[in-house]
């Protein structure tokens, strides 16, 4: 599958852009899931549910199935965190996967960049970065696109892989 990032630090704009992304890459006609990094403990599951009940008594994992989706939990239960390949290889075929955070990894990368959040870019330095989205003009040496243009953002990530 091909796949491409959106990375930056936290208030950066990341969450908005692939949101944006995903609505324009779909309304061209090409299926895009997401795989996203959260740094924090994070539960899709709310106590007291059925489900919930069933991981708290000690299931591995808890596939969950209704007419609309279908979720699966795993508790890694101490196990380390899966490697990006091995949730990459868990996602059904599609044209496209964007990720959201993994910004130490190999694959390419939009960086979201807001001069209010007071961050340095992380762009120099940093070759999987290949352009920048950014609310302010930048002198780097990538492509700068306007954080909102979806458009345009999502012209560059589809030459990038080829679609």
């Amino acid at each position: 599958m091909r796949v491409y990032g959106v990375t930056g630090w936290k208030n950066a704009g990341k969450t908005g852009l692939m949101e944006r992304l995903v609505a324009e890459i779909t309304g061209r006609g090409f299926t895009v899931s997401t795989l996203k990094h959260a740094h924090h403990a994070v539960d899709v599951d709310q106590k007291g549910t059925d489900s919930y009940r069933h991981r708290a008594a000690g299931a591995s994992e808890v596939l969950l199935a209704s007419g609309q989706r279908v979720a699966i939990m795993q508790e890694l239960r101490g196990a380390p965190e899966p490697e990006l390949d091995a949730l990459l290889a868990r996602l059904s075929p599609v044209d496209l996967v964007l990720i959201e955070g993994f910004k130490r990894e190999a694959h390419p990368k939009v960086e979201a960049y807001r001069a209010e959040a007071k961050n340095p870019l992380m762009a120099p330095g940093n070759d999987t970065i290949r352009a920048v989205a950014s609310d302010t003009p930048l002198d780097v040496s990538v492509p700068v696109f306007d954080l909102n243009n979806a458009a345009a953002i999502a012209d560059f990530i589809l030459n990038e892989v080829g679609l």
